[in-house]
């Protein structure tokens, strides 16, 4: 029987070299592939779309829609009651919306003043107020007179009408002829309160 030779004179591989333990660093770097990033992501990508059509849904849910209406009957009880002969703005552009209308001509009797309210809303979604009425002290009247800031006059429609800042901030534009009050303001810009202002004719039923 042959005797083994010695250690150094083994061939090479004869012992099995101890294999090295993974490194846990390399294995987390094998699974974070794109595929896995991808699946991890996912799940928060669906919540912010989520969140964010939730925000658009309740914002959309808030714009309510603008409702016109028909302001033919007050005025014409107005019209009816009224000792003055009555102006109202006509023939305005289908984007100035009527959207309220007011008059305490229905508890009038013959000879008592009788005010008259159109509220509209203008092409760039603000407010102008019409108002026409025979007594200064009317609530409507006073409410946009009454302290209010003259600046002045200016021509609309080929007549001359005072200029004012009222106490809300905003611009009034009146006449006055024969102790009839005519006022037109709002939050809208001076250009669509002076095309209300322009379209005030006197009504015919």
């Amino acid at each position: 029987m042959t005797a083994a030779g010695p250690p150094s004179q083994r061939p090479p591989g004869a012992e099995d070299a101890p294999e090295s333990a993974p490194n846990p660093a390399l294995q987390r770097a094998a699974r974070m592939n794109a595929a896995n990033m991808v699946r991890s992501l996912l799940p928060l990508v669906l919540i912010c779309l989520a969140i964010v059509w939730w925000t658009n849904f309740r914002q959309s849910a808030d714009v309510q829609p603008v409702r016109t209406i028909d302001p033919s009957s007050t005025v014409d009880l107005a019209a009816a009651r009224a000792s003055y002969p009555l102006v109202v703005p006509q023939g305005l552009a289908k984007n100035y919306r009527p959207t309220s209308a007011r008059t305490d001509a229905g508890k009038a009797s013959e000879g008592d003043p009788v005010t008259l309210e159109i509220g509209y809303v203008t092409p760039s979604e603000e407010f102008a107020g019409f108002v026409v009425s025979d007594d200064r002290r009317a609530d409507p009247v006073a409410a946009l007179l009454d302290g209010a800031d003259e600046q002045g006059s200016v021509d609309v429609g080929g007549r001359s009408w005072t200029r004012a800042t009222t106490q809300k901030g905003e611009t009034v534009l009146t006449r006055e002829d024969g102790g009839v009050i005519v006022a037109v303001s709002g939050s809208a810009s001076e250009k669509e309160l002076e095309t209300v202002a322009a379209a005030v004719a006197p009504y015919r039923a």
